[in-house]
């Protein structure tokens, strides 16, 4: 008896309406609400939009957000790469448990991240008050708190990108490097990184943009100052308070961009990744 190979009508009809439920809750739940928030942002115009983020509290906060940001990404990249690489290539007592801890700032909430820094670097602080008062560093409510705080949140996103991309490396060609005299450290430049150098930059790129956004911890550590530690995010939450919707749209659309432009980055990086592994 001849098998037919086309799919029935009620499963047609099933793929059809899972499609249908799966970008309707797409648009309803993604779509329409960056369309609000494009709409309202410039809703009076472009020039209107550029006189939002041009004044001169806009533009410092943004400015804060980009560069406190950018620090963190890349000392995060460093570390996290270097934490990834010694989880997997090496054995010691404790591994497990520092292997799970690493997921741990995912999970706490971030203005409890914020209370725990301040605690830590704050005047009462036996560390906040040994690097003010005997080092004369100033840490908490300045941009300095929010490096802090944003290394905190996101160093478990690039020690995850990199794990598993470790993991599926051969050794083999670590040991014959080993074998011909090379250095552990020439080993690492010249073998292991040009393999994770694609899981690194996607780490550092998605910590950057997660960056952008953090409000809750931020907003405990820095204190608030218009033009010295207020973030772009903090700056939203204070036009809301103040009324003032068309100012908060606007910065929002420009995180929105950046961090569009940024997630395109990744799933090119990514795509990149997976082409070169296939070969």
């Amino acid at each position: 008896m001849k098998r037919s190979n086309k799919a029935s009508p009620a499963w047609q009809f099933s793929g059809s309406g899972l499609r249908l439920i799966a970008l309707s809750y797409l648009v309803l739940l993604v779509v329409l609400p960056l369309s609000a928030i494009f709409y309202d942002g410039f809703r009076e115009g472009l020039f209107t939009f550029l006189e939002n983020i041009l004044r001169p509290s806009a533009w410092a906060a943004l400015k804060l957000s980009l560069w406190t940001a950018a620090v963190m990404a890349l000392f995060n990249g460093m570390m996290g790469t270097l934490t990834a690489y010694v989880l997997v290539r090496y054995d010691f007592w404790g591994k497990s448990f520092l292997n799970t801890i690493v997921d741990l700032p995912f999970a706490i909430p971030s203005l409890v991240t914020g209370v725990m820094l301040v605690a830590l670097y704050g005047p009462e602080g036996f560390l906040g008050e040994f690097l003010q008062e005997g080092l004369g560093l100033r840490i908490l409510f300045a941009p300095p708190a929010i490096v802090i705080a944003l290394l905190f949140i996101n160093f478990p996103v690039v020690v995850r990108s990199v794990q598993p991309v470790l993991e599926e490396l051969d050794p083999s060609q670590e040991e014959a490097a080993a074998t011909l005299g090379a250095s552990p450290w020439r080993i690492f430049r010249s073998v292991i990184f040009p393999a994770i150098r694609p899981a690194t930059w996607t780490g550092v790129l998605l910590s950057f943009a997660r960056a952008l956004g953090e409000f809750g911890a931020v907003v405990v550590v820095a204190g608030n100052l218009p033009l010295f530690s207020q973030t772009a995010a903090v700056y939203v939450w204070g036009e809301i308070e103040s009324e003032n919707r068309l100012g908060a749209s606007a910065m929002s659309i420009v995180l929105l961009a950046v961090s569009f432009l940024l997630v395109l980055l990744v799933d090119w990086l990514q795509t990149r990744r997976r082409a070169v592994h296939a070969t």
